[in-house]
């Protein structure tokens, strides 16, 4: 066949999925005809030009028997392809709350965010990213909770299930934070009663905490707000790349903060 540029063989392979399906199984393992056309869902007469199509790129051979495999440099093309095809749905998942994730303070590639739970404010729930939240606190034996801000409705429910003993928890919080809840006589007395349980315990930190994110018995989750500070969406998820990432980060923050205590209370 005559020389291509790349740009051209990425068309080539974007065309057709398919293309891109046989590839990658065939990058796998060797595979016979009937095995691939299973796999990937295609006639026999698709596959043959799928073959044909790659063996004539030298990415696919045919083996001693029925099987074809992929060659050395049809496995290279197969990983780069399919990885960037990952990157591209991550991306495409991603691109309507990036603008308010704190990328600059989150070391861990964008790709394990994949398949996250994405929640954004509607007009019959506008308050939906906090009460996803909420539902997760509900749902867990233990959280890590690391934010500059303080929601009511949160406090209240970690007031509850801590006071409860029905959750361990170890929280930091920024130090405005905290003085927003001792300026208020009723959420002074509910932070009070947190700090009094067992199971509790919560620091504040003198520098700035750029993130709110929470760890949970199985998801770890972002609230994701603007410049202003008002909640645009949040974003949880199971992968153990990114709840070691935000272990890390509350851990650099816990160690760096101080234990609220009630003299911190008075008003």
């Amino acid at each position: 066949m005559a020389e291509s540029d790349p740009l051209s063989e990425i068309e080539f392979l974007a065309r057709s999925p398919n293309r891109i399906e046989v590839l990658a199984a065939l990058a796998e393992g060797p595979h016979t005809r009937r095995e691939l056309a299973a796999a990937v869902d295609v006639s026999q007469p698709t596959l043959g030009r799928i073959l044909r199509d790659l063996s004539e790129r030298k990415w696919v051979e045919k083996g001693d028997g029925d099987d074809y495999r992929a060659t050395a440099t049809g496995r290279l093309v197969a990983t780069g392809m399919t990885d960037l095809r990952d990157r591209l749905a991550t991306e495409t998942e991603l691109r309507e709350v990036i603008e308010w994730l704190p990328t600059e303070s989150i070391d861990v590639d964008l790709t394990r965010f994949s398949g996250a739970t994405i929640t954004t404010p509607t007009q019959t729930r506008p308050n939906a990213p906090i009460q996803r939240m909420l539902e997760l606190l509900r749902e867990t034996d233990h959280a890590l909770l690391l934010s500059h801000a303080f929601n009511e409705q949160k406090l209240r429910l970690i007031h509850d299930r801590t006071v409860d003993g029905d959750l361990t928890t170890r929280g930091v919080f920024g130090e405005e934070a905290i003085d927003a809840i001792a300026a208020t006589p009723e959420l002074r007395d509910v932070l009070a009663d947190i700090l009094a349980a067992e199971d509790a315990e919560i620091r504040v930190s003198a520098d700035e905490i750029p993130v709110a994110v929470e760890v949970t018995d199985d998801r770890t989750h972002l609230l994701l707000r603007n410049d202003e500070g008002i909640v645009r969406a949040s974003l949880d998820t199971a992968d153990p790349a990114v709840r070691e990432w935000a272990e890390r980060i509350h851990e650099r923050y816990w160690q760096g903060g101080r234990p609220v205590t009630t003299a911190d209370l008075d008003g």
